[in-house]
């Protein structure tokens, strides 16, 4: 695993999207595609602004990017708590994607488990069984949970399924996520953690026992491939 400590946010948010568009172009070469897993939450937005501006736009072939989600919470697309919605306002609308290359994690009239057997079909349509994606954004929450990968919860364990969706009963609501089997697989995959919320958490996730039932983030394999990017706020 490769960590960055960044001094200055702007750095690292533009460090973020300067890798997002050397990856895509790595893989298009590769694969002619670019089939990537992103997060919500106030980072990744920061970074999808600036991936749609005419600096960064520019330099991406959409119509060749696949877009997946890491996790959601099972609210209507149109809710302001839906992550889809985020990228799309910050990023999706104002690219040239194929739209039929959108999966957002929601359809409206099926339950969330139901929906999350018909997103891993999803997955397997466009990676095969193999399900390895090109790229993944994750975050990291205070409680160093990670996706919708809850400390405590059962899903921690889950190790056949790729998607899975259950009630968080902290949050009085359905969330829908990818496991870490899956995420795990990924060739790339980039976890933004920062600030002085996060430090306890990421001092935990790195130095401290190996405990992901309390430090879901854990999970993550540290392998070739993975990247960290962090502040000194939450490094130490």
């Amino acid at each position: 695993m490769n960590i960055t400590v960044f001094n200055d946010l702007e750095k690292l948010y533009t460090k973020a999207a300067d890798t997002f568009v050397d990856l895509s172009k790595k893989s298009i070469q590769k694969n002619d595609r670019f089939v990537v897993a992103l997060s919500g939450g106030s980072s990744p937005k920061a970074i999808f602004n600036l991936l749609a501006t005419e600096e960064y736009a520019d330099k991406v072939e959409w119509n060749k990017l696949y877009f997946f989600w890491v996790d959601e919470r099972w609210v209507p697309l149109d809710d302001d708590k839906s992550n889809a919605l985020m990228t799309f306002e910050t990023l999706l609308n104002k690219v040239p994607v194929n739209k039929d290359q959108i999966f957002p994690m929601y359809e409206d009239g099926i339950l969330p488990e139901d929906y999350a057997a018909e997103y891993e079909q999803q997955i397997k349509n466009v990676l095969g069984n193999d399900g390895v994606f090109d790229f993944i954004l994750l975050g990291m929450g205070d409680d160093g949970h990670t996706a919708s990968l809850f400390p405590g919860e059962a899903v921690l364990d889950e190790n056949e399924k790729w998607v899975s969706a259950y009630y968080l009963k902290s949050q009085e609501m359905f969330r829908i996520t990818l496991t870490s089997p899956l995420i795990n697989k990924a060739e790339n995959i980039l976890i933004i953690a920062f600030g002085e919320s996060k430090k306890h958490a990421l001092n935990e996730v790195l130095n401290g026992e190996y405990n992901p039932k309390l430090y879901p983030l854990q999970l993550i394999d540290r392998k070739e491939g993975l990247q960290l990017f962090t502040d000194e706020k939450a490094k130490g």
